[in-house]
């Protein structure tokens, strides 16, 4: 990993059996996994931060690996999305440098996944949640894939940390019944459809 040094890490696993219908024979698995560290422009203005994205690659390719592993490999991956959560001595754009070290690195990780990945990001006190958005990694209008996993602590982050978290998904939701373009019926072509 880079000269980054997490205060903590932390990966999570649902198992998705029923929503209130039949019980599956193959649970939704949803994961996360999430970094919290320091954020370097916490509690000042900085004109250039850009290149801080440079050193979150091996964060990102660190929390998309374990993601990768906690599931099964990356064959049994088929949603994402990411998010971050600013301390209140940050501002809304450090967050925003997740964007390429997350997304680029669950994207490389699972064999260059063609739709974008989703993502939302806040700033918030010690204990702040966070919903993180989830679609197909291949086509964003796969409709039974649309959801969400919630992430955060509640230690962090401080107000001169930054909450970096990964979502990734085994499958759409346990009773997808709403219609659109599904799974099977992907032509791969755009990260869209």
């Amino acid at each position: 990993m880079s000269a980054i040094q997490p205060r903590k890490i932390h990966v999570c696993v649902e198992e998705i059996w029923h929503e209130g219908g039949p019980v599956v024979d193959k649970p939704q698995r949803k994961a996360y996994a999430f970094a919290v560290i320091d954020n370097p422009y916490a509690g000042r203005y900085v004109e250039e931060i850009a290149n801080f994205m440079e050193e979150l690659k091996p964060l990102g390719l660190m929390l998309a690996q374990r993601l990768i592993d906690t599931l099964g490999g990356a064959t049994c991956i088929e949603g994402y999305g990411k998010g971050a959560i600013v301390g209140t001595d940050g501002e809304i754009e450090h967050g925003a440098l997740w964007h390429v070290p997350g997304g680029y690195a669950m994207r490389e990780l699972l064999g260059d996944a063609k739709a974008i990945v989703p993502s939302t990001k806040k700033v918030g006190a010690t204990g702040t949640r966070l919903d993180i958005p989830v679609t197909h990694i291949n086509a964003s209008y796969v409709r039974g894939h649309f959801d969400a996993m919630e992430v955060g602590c509640n230690d962090g982050p401080k107000a001169n940390e930054i909450l970096l978290a990964l979502v990734m998904t085994t499958g759409g939701r346990v009773h997808d019944r709403v219609g659109g373009l599904r799974a099977a019926d992907i032509k791969g072509e755009d990260g869209l459809r």
